[in-house]
């Protein structure tokens, strides 16, 4: 089935990307968006709020990952979590791709993919860093990520789009080959390889390490494979081939998972990151052993990781595909969807808001002004349990929607201011 999708892929690319401009009489309207790609990123940014609302909100003192002190329903909010930053990487490049059937050039989506990408980065180190605790810090999140991946975006964009799509699919299902690398052996460059692959904290003075959660191999090859996947979009047989190739996905992933083939990698436990076990195992309980059986590395994110979230969310997205969100649920999704960076930095502000109006209204302990949404230093007696974070969740998302509804017909009505589209 891969061979089949991937010879869709080859014969719907060019060996150049501009040349992909004279097939948009394929798409649904000419000069069009997919609703769906709009719909399914609108959904993975809703529920990525469920995620930092139990950072802020939660009185765990541990990882959901820990199956030593996880529940079913801890774990699995924070599973539905983990199809978040994978669908954000690959729409990215999907997108691009898709600009240029809408008459960017090869050059307009390779400056965008530079300049965007090292605004993310200044993004990161300022606005949202900030965000997090309310006080000036570094730390290499999920956008220092993406903007670094869009960076190398800027020169993989030129490459023929079947190299781009071999180039993304071979770094998702090979780098875990690399876990076993320690950083410690590149000597004083080290930090380049926690840059790359390893996350881990590097030193920079006596009182600061700079933490690197989010590397580039394999984030990079995600965003390549979402550019070169963008192809089959143009075709109007595409909701045939999604389904497959998100089927495929995931029925790989239970293939490998179940024999505890290679795929689940060890590098994030090796070097920092011990919350995520390596092979699963039978538990105690029913309930542990399927949380064994689905707690896959984020850190990096593995063959299982990507195999378990992008198949599922293709399999959405061919579902979408003949969506319109023209009212009710698809239609808050959609708006969500297509302002994901301004959504992104107002959810965290105002999360982080709630969260300290709500522990003063229950007289709880916050330290300095702020709640630091990290497990190990949430003062005792602070904290709420699912059901009050689940509460809050939909609050934050319900006050999000007017502002996001209003950025995107301002973006709508101003086309040509081009500043709009970097947030």
């Amino acid at each position: 089935m891969f061979l089949e999708v991937w010879g869709m892929v080859t014969a719907a690319s060019s060996p150049s990307v501009t040349a992909v401009s004279t097939k948009a009489s394929l798409l649904p309207a000419q000069g069009s968006r997919l609703v769906s790609v709009d719909v399914l990123r609108g959904l993975v940014m809703v529920i990525m709020a469920l995620d930092h609302t139990r950072d802020f909100m939660t009185y765990q003192r541990s990882a959901p990952e820990d199956l030593a002190h996880t529940s079913g329903a801890l774990f699995f909010t924070r599973f539905l979590t983990h199809f978040c930053a994978p669908v954000f990487a690959f729409l990215a490049g999907t997108g691009a791709f898709l600009a240029t059937s809408r008459g960017k050039s090869l050059q307009q989506v390779s400056r965008f993919f530079f300049t965007r990408g090292l605004w993310l980065v200044l993004l990161e180190f300022t606005v949202i860093d900030f965000a997090w605790g309310f006080v000036p810090w570094a730390h290499a999140g999920v956008i220092w990520g993406l903007g670094w991946s869009m960076v190398a975006m800027a020169l993989i964009v030129r490459l023929p789009v079947r190299w781009i799509g071999a180039l993304g699919l071979g770094m998702i299902a090979t780098h875990n080959l690399l876990d076993r690398i320690n950083p410690a052996s590149f000597g004083q460059l080290s930090w380049l390889w926690i840059f790359l692959h390893t996350p881990g904290r590097i030193p920079v003075s006596t009182h600061f390490q700079f933490s690197t959660r989010y590397v580039l191999i394999p984030w990079v090859g995600v965003m390549a494979a979402g550019f070169a996947f963008g192809s089959l979009l143009l075709r109007p047989d595409r909701r045939k081939w999604i389904l497959a190739l998100g089927i495929s996905a995931t029925t790989l992933f239970f293939v490998l998972r179940v024999f505890n083939f290679y795929g689940n990698g060890i590098a994030g436990l090796l070097f920092g990151y011990p919350r995520s076990a390596g092979p699963w195992s039978v538990q105690p309980t029913l309930s542990l052993t399927v949380i064994s059986f689905f707690n896959t590395l984020k850190y990096p994110p593995s063959l299982d990781y990507l195999l378990m979230t992008l198949g599922p969310s293709l399999i959405l997205l061919g579902l979408f595909d003949k969506a319109k969100a023209e009212r009710g649920l698809s239609r808050i999704l959609l708006v969500f969807g297509r302002v994901p960076m301004f959504y992104y930095v107002l959810h965290l502000y105002l999360i982080h808001i709630l969260a300290i109006l709500v522990a003063f209204a229950f007289h709880q302990p916050i330290l300095h002004g702020s709640v630091i949404a990290d497990l190990a230093t949430k003062p005792a007696g602070y904290g709420h349990g699912l059901p009050f974070i689940y509460a809050m969740w939909i609050l934050a998302v319900a006050i999000l929607y007017l502002p996001c509804l209003w950025f995107m017909e301002l973006r709508s009505r101003h086309r040509d201011w081009t500043w709009l589209s970097y947030l």
